[in-house]
């Protein structure tokens, strides 16, 4: 199907979005002649308040169809002066690949690669093109998989893909926030109805009067119905465009493995979901970890360390690169799936290209640290930008952790906290278990019904291990507290702690101290002695 063809498809099927809330509409002002022609005038006031109910969902939805004004991914712009190698390579591939290069690069946080444009007209007209490129990528990525990844986004430009956005991709957004916009209507109708029975509850209780179940009915269902109608829609208006997306990504894959190679460009669509998921896990494990605290890693390090993380997890990595999803993320994602795209490329004739390029993709920036740290400048909020800087990725585990057990509250705390009037302590604790109250204790903690109905041994049994975990964090809370705790920073696994050695000079086995404390017949010498002898 060529441009032309799908960008006339693309129009009918936006059309016919306006369209639906124009036939709703028309069919509402029927049924209300109807009403005023046959019914009598009391029931036809009542139903002319429904239908006006019906309307107005339908004319907001009308009027959530305009296309809101573009914005730029957020991201650091660069010129030709700040990187020429990039913009070297951007160029060389636009002109191999047969289409015009982007007017601008923006360097962006993700492990993503994108292009859009600015067309006219409907896409009728071309318009200022944009790349963005993920930084996160560029870290894990050789050049020769980089520029399969570049060659495919210059592509979907050679197909008109991103002039035909403007009709499909917005289209899809446009449904999306149309649906959006009933489903959050219902819900805040919804709201307003339990918060004013909530509110005549507490005047009915106050009065000492009985309260009536909170129940929020039929609120917002006009907003809801109106949804259903619209979802309805927008799955054949997703359902039609999703072949040609599809057929889109493969021929960009195609102009990819032709201009970058076979092998590199079937690498590159293996590791991109293994980076994507790897980012993630380092962002909630190592970037953000002084979050709680106001750390902030090294500065060039939220994003750089990323790379040294790679490097560290190898093996690891390996492994993930064997496991292809062979289905799509959802049923209406534009992406065919993983396995089948690799698949495709891995089928085309050997090209002799496999040792091309295979130099880190960051060497393609000038300055790799001064650009990892701009961007730090530009992505962050200024509330994360005002977080104090550790030292070093050591500094900023300790701080972490530090705070992190000086806010501790876990069950047992609050269990402990109704047998003292001080705050909840490990020395607090290890009194109460002398004075033989632990599973006294034990029955303020959350439990299962069975372990509620429990008794003796039995009881003991089911609540041990929770009693275990939550006095081993006491433990390295108190130790971190008096300053007797450090953590060993890693890159290939979890954080480990590092405990004084016990009186004696042996390694301490603070696993073994806190059995014996929540043991049947509890010992709570050794936590002690590792505390009193470091006092």
């Amino acid at each position: 199907m060529g441009a032309t063809l799908r960008a006339v498809r693309a129009l009918v099927l936006l059309a016919g979005f306006y369209l639906l809330g124009v036939v709703l509409l028309a069919l509402l002002a029927g049924i209300d002649w109807l009403l005023y022609r046959y019914a009598p005038a009391s029931v036809a006031v009542k139903l002319y308040i429904v239908s006006a109910l019906l309307a107005i969902p339908v004319v907001r939805g009308l009027f959530m169809l305009r296309t809101p004004k573009d914005e730029e991914m957020a991201g650091l712009p660069v010129t030709e002066a700040d990187e020429p190698e990039l913009w070297r390579t951007v160029r060389e591939l636009a002109d191999r690949v047969g289409t015009r290069a982007p007017a601008r690069i923006v360097l962006t946080a993700d492990v993503n690669a994108a292009v859009s444009e600015d067309a006219r007209l409907l896409g009728l007209l071309p318009g200022p093109r944009r790349l963005y490129l993920g930084v996160p990528l560029m870290l894990g990525l050789t050049q020769a998989q980089l520029r399969s990844v570049l060659a495919h986004e210059l592509g979907h430009y050679a197909n008109s893909d991103t002039r035909l956005a403007v009709l499909t991709v917005r289209g899809r957004a446009q449904v999306l926030r149309t649906i959006a916009h009933f489903e959050e209507r219902a819900d805040n109708t919804a709201a307003r109805e339990r918060a004013r029975q909530e509110k005549k509850n507490a005047k009915a209780e106050a009065r000492g009067k009985e309260t009536q179940e909170v129940d929020e009915g039929r609120a917002g269902i006009t907003y809801r119905a109106m949804a259903k109608i619209y979802i309805a829609y927008a799955k054949l208006y997703f359902r039609a465009t999703l072949s040609v997306s599809r057929r889109q990504e493969y021929a960009a894959d195609t102009a990819a493995a032709r201009i970058a190679g076979r092998d590199a460009t079937a690498s590159a669509l293996r590791e991109i979901p293994v980076l994507d998921a790897a980012f993630g896990f380092y962002m909630g494990g190592y970037a953000t970890l002084g979050s709680e605290a106001g750390l902030l890693p090294p500065r060039g390090e939220v994003f750089g360390g990323f790379g040294r993380m790679l490097t560290a997890r190898q093996l690891e990595l390996a492994t993930l690169r064997t496991e292809l999803a062979t289905e799509p993320s959802s049923p209406y994602d534009s992406h065919p799936p993983i396995a089948d795209r690799v698949h495709r490329i891995e089928s085309l004739p050997a090209d002799g290209r496999a040792e091309e390029a295979q130099g880190a993709a960051l060497a393609l920036l000038a300055a790799p640290e001064r650009t990892l740290a701009a961007l730090e400048d530009t992505v962050l909020t200024d509330e994360v930008r005002r977080f104090s800087r550790a030292g070093d990725w050591p500094e900023l585990l300790a701080g972490a952790m530090a705070a992190g057990l000086a806010s501790l509250n876990t069950p047992l705390h609050r269990a402990l906290a109704f047998y003292t009037k001080d705050a909840p302590t490990l020395p607090a604790l290890l009194k109460l278990i002398e004075d033989g109250q632990l599973w006294q204790l034990a029955r303020r903690l959350p439990l299962s019904d069975q372990a509620s109905a429990a008794e003796g041994r039995a009881f003991r049994e089911f609540v041990r291990p929770a009693l275990h975990d939550s006095l081993s964090s006491m433990a390295l809370a108190e130790l971190s507290a008096r300053a007797l705790l450090s953590w060993e920073f890693s890159w290939e696994r979890a954080a480990v702690p590092h405990l004084p050695p016990a009186p004696d000079g042996t390694p301490t086995d603070l696993d073994a101290a806190v059995g014996a404390a929540v043991a049947d017949i509890p010992d709570t010498a050794p936590l002690r002695a590792l505390l009193t002898h470091h006092i």
